[in-house]
């Protein structure tokens, strides 16, 4: 029965903690689900991006969290405690259908772009096993992309039943075991008097403002921040979600932060600002301690582990976001039945094969585009500007239903919801515009080259595709029953 099923005279506290004891909501404490929020969050990948700014990555990290981090955080708690069937069934019924495809539309088209930035910090990674100058060799990078992403295609459509476990094992191993090693490192490595490669004063906890473009990385962190809303729906199984949940995400963002500030300031200690790469940083950080100390040997181990997590990141998206739009289009008809087949291990195959061949597409730009630094930000430019339109849509629904349905059973309702989703919204849209301007690093290139880009990126992958599918859907695309959670 879902949540829409529930008489909207019972009380929502009894009803909740009713189903919260029921063995599809075992009992989670909130502990627990700050690591598992940490878990989907963190990451090592980020971190050359904000060592650039030196002590001023700690600002560039502290805004984001207060202004998106959270909002994000507390609302999608009160989505997913009422209604299930995620980002769709809560933009659909709090706005509309149609824009509940985009939404779920947009989770799904973000990986296009992720994937290849993704594994081109794999790429740059295997090249510390392999040869350090070819970190910075486009084909080499395109190769390496296109390898791996069609490997995690054929791991995937095979139905692979230990993802979970391997993504688990990839966060201890590719995160906080080489998280932890490489501030241990930078803090000996300054205790012995060394000087740090990026100034460490109180002067510099600000990033020097030379225009809009000097803050244009902060944009980036919303895209490290996202996620949040995957583990909303573990609302229901807290013994007292409204809480317990807010002690839970106010954990979960001391330990996110930790994780993405740290290691990004030990980067910036020992490699200076105008050679560190956006995709190789971590890599360089490695070398550079691990010469310092007289422990090389131990650079091919790093790498090795930071590429577990990277791969088992890959894997664990490949099986998620596309499972989701399939369900949706199987139940409502978005998308026609080619890519709604299922192959022998019931997985969404050519979904996946179509993704994939974009993906190759988009990773040849790797071989054609010089500067492989620049071609890492403008794909995660554009990745976080089409999860921005998730985010924009899901802060608009939660208001709007907070006031079209202020009786349906919640299990958490988080407190000034108009302001947080206000908060929420205005930061996503100004990350959105800011997307569109250079960062100051890329001072050389054309302005209007990487507006064009960003915003062709954006338009067709984020806007034009999805309106494409609406526009032309059939009532024969429909090839299954509308589902609670997958119709609203």
């Amino acid at each position: 029965m879902s949540s829409m099923d529930v008489p909207a005279e019972v009380p929502r506290q009894v009803t909740h903690a009713a189903a919260a004891r029921t063995p599809a909501n075992p009992t989670m404490t909130w502990v627990t689900l700050a690591l598992m929020t940490t878990a989907s969050v963190a990451s090592l990948r980020a971190a050359p991006t904000m060592a650039v700014y030196g002590l001023a990555c700690v600002f560039l990290y502290l805004v984001p969290a207060v202004v998106f981090l959270l909002p994000t955080a507390l609302v999608s708690a009160e989505l997913a405690s009422g209604w299930t069937g995620g980002v769709y069934r809560w933009v659909s019924e709090g706005l509309s259908k149609p824009l509940g495809f985009l939404a779920v539309w947009c989770q799904f088209a973000m990986t296009i772009f992720y994937y290849p930035s993704l594994l081109a910090f794999v790429a740059s990674t295997i090249a510390y096993i392999i040869d350090p100058a070819l970190a910075s060799n486009g084909l080499y990078t395109a190769i390496v992309i296109m390898v791996l992403y069609w490997t995690g295609v054929w791991v995937s459509s095979r139905g692979t039943k230990a993802l979970a476990g391997l993504a688990s094992w990839g966060l201890v191993i590719g995160t906080l075991i080489p998280g932890t090693v490489l501030v241990v490192l930078g803090m000996v490595f300054l205790g012995q008097g060394n000087p740090s490669a990026a100034p460490m004063n109180a002067n510099h906890l600000l990033p020097q403002w030379t225009g809009l473009a000097s803050l244009v990385l902060i944009v980036n962190n919303f895209l490290s921040y996202s996620g949040m809303e995957m583990n909303a729906v573990h609302v229901s199984s807290l013994k007292d979600p409204p809480r317990e949940y807010p002690k839970s995400m106010f954990l979960a963002v001391v330990l996110v932060l930790l994780i993405f500030i740290l290691p990004a300031l030990a980067i910036s200690w020992v490699v200076p600002a105008d050679q560190l790469s956006l995709t190789a940083g971590v890599m360089q950080a490695f070398e550079a301690f691990f010469s310092y100390f007289d422990v090389g040997w131990m650079t091919p181990i790093a790498a090795v582990m930071l590429i577990s997590a990277s791969l088992a990141g890959m894997l664990t998206w490949l099986a998620g976001p596309s499972k989701g739009l399939l369900e949706i289009s199987r139940s409502e008809g978005y998308l026609p039945p080619f890519l709604q087949k299922l192959n022998k291990y019931g997985i969404q195959q050519n979904i996946l094969v179509t993704q994939g061949v974009v993906t190759s597409l988009i990773a040849l730009a790797y071989a054609f585009i010089p500067n492989v630094s620049s071609v890492y930000w403008i794909f995660s430019t554009i990745t976080t500007q089409v999860y921005l339109i998730v985010y924009l849509l899901m802060f608009a629904a939660a208001v709007r239903l907070r006031k079209t349905q202020p009786d349906h059973p919640r299990g958490y309702r988080a407190p000034a919801l108009v302001l947080i989703c206000t908060v929420g919204w205005l930061s996503s849209l100004a990350a959105l515009i800011i997307g569109f301007v250079p960062p100051s690093q890329f001072g050389g290139g054309s302005i209007w080259s990487y507006v064009l880009f960003i915003g062709c990126g954006l338009g067709v992958l984020g806007l034009l595709i999805p309106w494409l599918f609406l526009h032309f859907r059939k009532p024969s695309w429909r090839t299954a029953a509308a589902d609670d959670g997958g119709a609203a």
